[in-house]
């Protein structure tokens, strides 16, 4: 990896389709707005998008802790973007700001982390745990 500037950005925007819903991804009790899971992969693609260019072939980075609110709903039709700002590098480590919102407010904040990992040692590590 070559070395990640703190103050890193990334962004990733989509468009919420009923896909998306928490009533559909999740159950059909809850109501129909952007489900929680589907901001949290919208921040990660952010941050992985923030860091992608500093990646060396053959690494990629995975997440390893994410701390969010969800703090507003989002219908069907609406855009919604994240935005990733590398704050800490420690190493291997990755820290981030993140945030989500659509085209009326923000949605959702946190932090994040991810880890630069090795794909060859991936593969072999999942390779072992493989069932028989």
């Amino acid at each position: 990896m070559r070395p990640v500037p703190v103050g890193a950005k990334g962004t990733y925007t989509l468009r919420v389709t009923p896909a998306h819903l928490a009533s559909q991804f999740k159950d059909s009790v809850l109501p129909p707005v952007f489900a929680t899971p589907m901001m949290v992969t919208i921040m990660e693609n952010a941050a992985l998008n923030a860091v992608r260019d500093y990646l060396e072939p053959g690494e990629s980075v995975v997440g390893t802790i994410v701390n969010v609110k969800h703090m507003a709903a989002t219908p069907v039709g609406h855009q919604v973007t994240a935005e990733a700002v590398v704050t800490k590098v420690d190493g291997r480590r990755l820290e981030f700001d993140v945030t989500a919102r659509d085209e009326i407010e923000e949605i959702g904040k946190g932090t994040h982390e991810r880890m630069v990992v090795d794909l060859g040692r991936i593969a072999k590590k999942l390779d072992s745990k493989k069932p028989a």
